[in-house]
């Protein structure tokens, strides 16, 4: 199972990721808001944990753009404050559960496991479509004007990512932590490297380019 862990306390993260691990759970970790929104939207999760107070964008903000994008994982929120009124918060923007710190390991591992099966049961197939263009998220396939398109995973989480941001510009620093983990600039050489490859996968003979560059800033689909 695939957990997403947002949490700007680096060492409150680290032990959730090394206990998750230990169970066999594959886990990424983001550390603010945004980019826990990033990795979130691309659906690519069984379960997310989000605190509520975090840099940026706060957890329950986070929730609220998930939902409103579509995404339908399960989300457990973590909060230090067991306020009703912010509970309530919690669950009328979309989250599943909440867990107040501190907390047992062990409760905290049973509600990821219960949200987790929820999720496999409840999670509903989806197709992102840009004119002739379809991304399969659940089949984890991609065509082109009805052909398949076979494509690496870097290149097929930057296509997901794009697609999501349908007219928007992502810039490289949110692909580079949406797809790769990365938070450092000195890595975005693979994003352009990525990005010529889904294009030379995409953009040929008379099909027209969706893909399109914004000098300086990033990338785009659009049509």
């Amino acid at each position: 199972m695939h957990v997403l862990v947002v949490e700007d306390d680096q060492q409150l993260a680290a032990l959730l990721k090394k206990g998750l691990q230990a169970e066999h759970y594959t886990v990424d970790v983001a550390y603010d808001g945004a980019a826990g929104y990033d990795l979130g939207v691309t659906g690519a999760y069984d379960v997310i944990v989000t605190d509520i107070l975090l840099p940026g964008k706060s957890g329950t903000r986070v929730t609220r753009e998930l939902r409103a994008a579509g995404v339908a994982t399960p989300i457990l929120m973590l909060t230090a404050r067991d306020a009703i009124e912010e509970k309530v918060e919690g669950f009328r923007v979309g989250a599943d559960d909440y867990l107040t710190k501190p907390f047992a390991f062990e409760e905290f591992l049973v509600r990821v496991a219960a949200l987790g099966r929820r999720g496999r049961v409840s999670l509903p197939e989806e197709v992102l479509r840009v004119a002739d263009l379809e991304l399969d998220t659940a089949g984890h396939e991609v065509r082109r004007a009805g052909h398949i398109v076979p494509l690496g995973p870097r290149e097929y989480g930057v296509l997901e990512m794009l697609m999501r941001h349908y007219g928007r510009v992502v810039s490289r620093e949110r692909l580079l932590t949406g797809v790769w983990g990365y938070d450092s600039d000195a890595y975005s050489n693979v994003v352009e490297t990525s990005v010529r490859r889904l294009r030379n996968a995409l953009d040929r003979g008379d099909d027209g380019a969706l893909i399109h560059t914004v000098r300086g800033v990033g990338y785009k689909v659009a049509e």
